[in-house]
């Protein structure tokens, strides 16, 4: 059992990870340091976060229940290689050493941040894939987000945002909707992977469920208030500090 302070802490990393997802993205950038910092092992802390972010996500569709109405369609264009990529990723974590995925992480969350960074200026420069709907371009990238999410959980919600505001022509908010119904998708297929197979730690992701739930659909109502850009850059600054310490480590 942990201590009353530990399970504050899981709490309050679990809001603020399901909040930020709501916003923009990235809330696995809080809740995979976090057990980090607590002394869970990083292939633990992954799928721990992995679960512990499926109920944000809920939450975060909740408040977009009206922009997910126009974006169904692209749902059901993604859904098949969103669940094959994240199979792949989750099959490829759970059978590699874990001293290479340990080896690997900061090069993950720093390539995570930097798309959420350059994603504005990808964008511009594929206005005709996006004129298209995507096309061939977006699936592809969609499957590989998704076997990114499956292999490492922190991130996954920037860098959809990132491929998505590439190639899909719609403002932040049906974005993150998209990328709400699309991250839950990709998350549920890892969590099966992972309460079968990993080194699932259940009182975190108890906490950080309840909290994560609350906190998605606080994220959405900040996102309404506050420009997207000032969260944006907010994420990728954050981003960048935790990549940092973790080469550092």
């Amino acid at each position: 059992m942990l201590d009353p302070l530990r399970l504050t802490v899981l709490a309050v990393a679990g809001f603020l990870a399901g909040a930020v997802n709501g916003v923009a993205g990235g809330g696995s950038l809080i809740s995979f340091p976090t057990l980090l910092a607590m002394g869970y092992s990083p292939v633990a802390a992954n799928v721990t976060s992995a679960l512990a972010t499926l109920p944000g996500y809920v939450g975060g569709l909740v408040g977009y229940r009206d922009e997910l109405g126009t974006v169904r369609p692209k749902v059901r264009q993604l859904a098949a290689v969103s669940v094959a990529g994240a199979a792949c990723g989750s099959a490829i974590l759970l059978g590699a050493p874990a001293e290479q995925f340990r080896s690997i992480v900061p090069v993950l969350v720093l390539v995570s941040v930097i798309a959420l960074a350059l994603q504005g200026m990808v964008a511009g420069r594929l206005d005709k894939a996006r004129a298209a709907g995507g096309g061939r371009g977006l699936l592809i990238g969609q499957f590989a987000v998704s076997m990114y999410g499956g292999y490492f959980a922190a991130g996954l919600g920037v860098m959809m945002l990132a491929v998505l505001g590439a190639f899909v022509a719609a403002d932040l908010h049906r974005l993150n909707a998209l990328k709400g119904a699309l991250s839950l998708l990709v998350g549920s297929v890892s969590a099966l992977c992972f309460t079968m197979f990993g080194p699932v730690e259940w009182i975190p992701v108890a906490v950080m469920s309840l909290t994560g739930l609350a906190g998605g659909r606080s994220g959405v109502v900040l996102a309404r208030r506050v420009p997207p850009r000032y969260l944006r850059w907010l994420i990728v600054g954050a981003g960048l500090v935790l990549s940092v310490a973790l080469f550092i480590r």
